[in-house]
């Protein structure tokens, strides 16, 4: 499997051994964060059934829901600072088996209270592993590669959503009631094992850097230091910060930070809710709704990688952010306009994942462009706590428009506004923070088309 073209590469040799290190950890990382994500989709489809279950208001789900980054956003900073100070392998392999146990205890579940403590708590567990292993990709892949890269990592993302509703919703209607169990509490015990499973892999399966990697030879391992210790030094000459403070006093990453939160926002407030939405679109039976969910998430896989092939080749970044984001933030408008015709809306909630997540992969070149060392690890923690609290806030509004109108119409519209308002905020980005190539970071627009 060829991940990058040979035109991005110096020579043949060093495309290849690229390719190599891909070919190791993408695909890994990339089953990793599908783990990862399903415990945001199967909440969703768990609702369908357990709020009658423990009596869970849309209200109360919303903020459960939410409240799962609050947790997240607590630990993220310390995490990926712990994660620096332990080594990735055994911390990953840490979050991935405490999150799993707790993601399985959700199916005792039996009180609104006990939803949203175990949810918060769930956060906390999974706290890290998200910036972690952005944090992780810059220890291998130089900036010129992480469009893709991110890309391909964000892939778990509508992945998820592609598996996790067909099987959830297959779950829930075919092991209801074996064992004296709800067909939800199936679903939290058989999506939770994996990540402990994951966790326990993830210990003997990585490393902790290229230096560590004895499936790469001297001479290949030589090649990815030296070209991230280049970059590194030429990040110190240009005074980018490499300590923690440098990474809270620059106004960049906490800009990035606000565009993360209101693109964030927008694609965990569709996540959470697209089987409620679809459900009130007419869909009743969940299996045929797992299924309906797909749709979206397929589409959306499409573009991430078009988009980052597209940014990598000619080395923009914030255009295709740009627009990426509105067209996000059209496709919200869209699908809250056009509830009343079901496919319509369901093509436009694809074309605001789609958007949403392909501005968002780009995004992530930044951090490791104007950052290194501790400040690198801190500025992609704080990037990401900002970011998912969008995350809390998205399924809340979502929520409360849903109890208060019995629609999500007007929730929708207010995340579509967020999130054209943070894409638009790439363009103060100043032209010297993305060194890919040369090129600046805000060119002339490129082609539509």
């Amino acid at each position: 499997m060829t991940f990058f073209s040979r035109e991005t590469f110096s020579s043949v040799s060093e495309a290849a051994i690229y390719n190599r290190v891909a070919r190791r950890l993408i695909p890994f990382l990339l089953v990793l964060y599908i783990i990862s994500f399903l415990d945001r989709v199967n909440v969703g489809f768990a609702k369908l059934q357990m709020s009658t279950d423990i009596g869970l208001s849309d209200a109360v789900f919303g903020a459960g829901a939410g409240i799962f980054f609050i947790g997240y956003a607590i630990c993220e900073i310390p995490s990926n600072l712990l994660l620096q100070r332990f080594g990735a392998r055994f911390w990953i392999a840490r979050i991935l088996v405490i999150w799993g146990a707790i993601s399985v205890s959700m199916m005792f579940v039996r009180s609104p209270v006990a939803f949203l403590i175990l949810r918060f708590l769930l956060g906390v567990a999974e706290a890290g592993f998200y910036p972690g292993i952005l944090l992780y990709l810059t220890y291998w892949f130089p900036s010129k590669l992480r469009s893709q890269v991110c890309s391909l990592f964000f892939l778990g993302v509508p992945l998820a959503g592609v598996i996790g509703g067909p099987v959830s919703g297959w779950i829930m209607k075919t092991m209801s009631g074996t064992a004296g169990l709800a067909g939800w509490q199936w679903l939290f015990l058989i999506e939770g094992v994996p990540a402990v499973i994951g966790g326990v892999v993830t210990y003997f399966y990585l490393n902790n850097g290229p230096r560590d990697a004895k499936w790469l030879t001297s001479d290949e391992r030589n090649v990815v230091v030296t070209a991230l210790s280049k970059e590194d030094a030429h990040h110190r000459a240009m005074g980018r910060g490499h300590r923690l403070g440098d990474a809270l006093r620059n106004p960049h990453v906490w800009l990035l930070a606000v565009a993360n939160f209101t693109l964030l926002g927008g694609i965990y407030g569709v996540s959470f809710w697209l089987p409620q939405i679809v459900k009130d679109l007419g869909v009743k039976d969940v299996f045929l709704n797992g299924l309906t969910t797909t749709v979206p998430f397929a589409i959306a896989s499409v573009a991430m990688i078009a988009v980052g092939r597209r940014s990598d080749r000619t080395g923009e970044r914030s255009w295709h952010i740009i627009y990426s984001g509105i067209a996000g933030a059209i496709g919200l408008a869209g699908a809250a306009a056009l509830m009343a015709y079901p496919l319509l809306a369901l093509a436009f909630l694809s074309l605001a994942l789609a958007g949403a997540l392909s501005s968002i992969a780009v995004l992530w070149v930044f951090p490791g462009s104007i950052l290194t060392g501790a400040a690198a690890a801190g500025g992609i923690a704080l990037m990401a706590t900002i970011g998912n609290l969008g995350g809390y806030v998205a399924p809340y509004i979502l929520g409360v428009a849903r109890e208060t109108t019995h629609r999500v119409d007007a929730g929708l519209y207010v995340l579509a506004v967020a999130m054209a308002f943070g894409a638009l905020l790439v363009y103060f980005l100043p032209r010297d923070t993305a060194p890919e190539r040369g090129n600046p970071i805000r060119q002339a627009p490129p082609p539509v088309c």
